[in-house]
């Protein structure tokens, strides 16, 4: 097994080679503290997501987990079985990272919202806040409030009256939401970051109307004692059928960031380097992607791409190459990627480019047990006993689940009692999971019968005894949640409070090597 130490991996995490540091833990475990970098990969999904974050087999991977090796040396057995080659596990996991003297973070898309908290601190984004907004809209001044985040989080909660346009669509569509050059436009989203990042994403693109940030968010308007909007339903319009001046002013601030264009002859000679990896992002919206895309290209819509970057391209060090159809949301993502120290490029072809299909690295993956619908559901547990493994989130499983169920994830297998002579069955939310925690059992010496997935709604309606346990599991076994930040859209002041000065505190734990990791441009501007 190789083993290293945590000054070596804080050695090759800035060397410019490219590597992927991988927290094989869960959700939970990870959003309560890891190290800056670290791409969040669980072992309960690890097989299913590795060759979409880490493609490369050559790749250099460092995996941990808390430094108890409870589950970071299986992880590294299962990459290694892959065909990942060059695998090290972190000496002393987690702890061992703290006690040499580096940094843990909290939360999830950590350097994604510590980059917006930089761009606030680097470009002085000028922000509104909720009290103020509202004084201006009571009294009819002339603006206009722009949600910047994905339409699901938009109608979940958002400011009364607001547009939704996320981050990535705004410079496509601001000409058609703000045609009036003295309208104010403010830009919000939940919390902090991507009311900036919104926000300088126009000033950079040389709007001429007043552009501020909405401090806090929604979270910053319910403090202030204000009513939120739910279910709203007001998406941004058509993008104007004249491009050519959005075009042109995207072009000029990726210069500005040294985005360069390659075409599709480059992408594809990139594509197949063994030595390099490179990822190719359609930043459309997920509809267009829906609606026909280049090979091998995968769908990251530009904000999302920015505000959750561990969540797409699990390899620091890699080429990130993106496109549109239009010329416009691929310069300014670019441009935005390049800020975040990403070897970022456009595509000239866009969605035009004429690409091969693409082959794709095939991964063996284990074979999920045979499926089980409803009826042969309820038919098997009324013909004797059975063991029920519930493999769904925590938070699932506390709101409902069959009556005898009992609560596991794949990390926890090996804690579950000795195997039994009853069938065995996997509640599971996707025909993976199962075939993951299926293939541990059966190394236990456990022959898991069937897999089977439905919700509790059906369950009842096919007569089938369900039960709710708001304590159960309890919240240390719940590795899977992170609560850390679960109830801050729920009306929990107390909650919002904390993760607003989360979010704000991200800066001072950088140390000067992550700080110089940012190409930020030399103005304000």
């Amino acid at each position: 097994m190789h083993m290293i130490p945590p000054a070596t991996l804080k050695a090759w995490l800035h060397d410019g080679a490219e590597i992927a540091l991988l927290d094989v833990r869960e959700a939970g475990q990870h959003g309560e503290a890891h190290p800056f970098y670290a791409v969040p990969l669980p072992y309960s999904r690890l097989e299913l997501d590795i060759a979409r974050l880490v493609p490369r087999p050559a790749t250099r991977i460092v995996v941990f987990d808390d430094g108890d090796d409870a589950v970071a040396p299986r992880a590294m057995a299962r990459l290694e079985a892959l065909g990942y080659a060059n695998v090290a596990l972190l000496a002393g996991g987690t702890a061992g990272w703290k006690a040499a003297g580096h940094a843990l973070f909290a939360g999830v898309n950590v350097p994604s919202k510590t980059f917006g908290e930089m761009v606030e601190e680097t470009y002085h984004t000028p922000h509104i806040s909720a009290a103020e907004l509202a004084e201006r809209r009571a009294r009819g001044d002339n603006l206009v409030v722009l949600d910047g985040r994905t339409i699901d989080e938009y109608r979940r909660t958002t400011i009364p009256g607001s547009i939704c346009c996320p981050n990535g669509e705004l410079p496509l569509r601001i000409a058609a939401l703000a045609p009036d050059p003295t309208t104010t436009i403010v830009v919000n989203c939940a919390g902090r970051t991507r009311s900036i990042i919104g926000a300088q994403t126009l000033r950079h693109f040389g709007v001429p109307n007043p552009v501020l940030a909405l401090e806090n968010g929604t979270q910053g308007w319910h403090l202030a004692g204000m009513a939120l909007d739910r279910g709203a339903d007001r998406l941004y319009p058509p993008a104007p059928e004249d491009l050519a001046e959005a075009r042109a002013r995207a072009a000029r601030h990726a210069e500005r960031c040294g985005v360069v264009g390659i075409d599709a002859a480059t992408l594809v000679a990139w594509s197949a380097d063994p030595a390099r990896t490179t990822f190719l992002c359609d930043i459309r919206t997920p509809a267009e992607f829906a609606a026909g895309s280049l090979p091998g290209a995968r769908s990251a819509p530009g904000g999302q791409l920015m505000q959750t970057t561990d969540q797409y391209v699990g390899v620091r060090g890699a080429r990130i190459v993106v496109f549109d159809a239009e010329g416009v949301r691929a310069p300014m993502t670019a441009a935005w990627l390049r800020q975040m120290g990403w070897e970022a490029f456009v595509l000239e072809e866009g969605l035009a480019a004429r690409l091969p299909e693409a082959a794709g690295r095939p991964v063996s993956r284990p074979a999920a047990p045979p499926a089980l619908d409803l009826h042969g559901l309820a038919a098997l547990l009324a013909a004797g006993p059975a063991t029920v493994l519930d493999l769904r989130p925590s938070m699932a499983y506390r709101a409902g689940h069959l009556r005898g169920a009992t609560w596991t994830i794949r990390p926890r297998l090996a804690q579950l009692g000795a195997p039994t002579a009853d069938p065995v069955v996997l509640i599971a939310p996707e025909e993976g999971i199962a075939a993951l925690a299926a293939l541990d059992l059966a190394e236990r010496g456990v022959r898991v019968d069937h897999w089977h997935a439905a919700t509790p709604a059906a369950w009842q309606e096919a007569g089938l005894a369900v039960e709710a346990t708001p304590a159960s599991p309890r919240d240390a076994d719940c590795i899977d949640f992170l609560f850390f930040a679960h109830d801050r859209h729920s009306g929990n002041r107390e909650a919002a409070r904390q993760y607003l000065a989360w979010e704000r505190g991200l800066t001072a734990q950088l140390d000067p090597q992550e700080r110089a990791a940012w190409r930020f441009l030399p103005t304000g501007g």
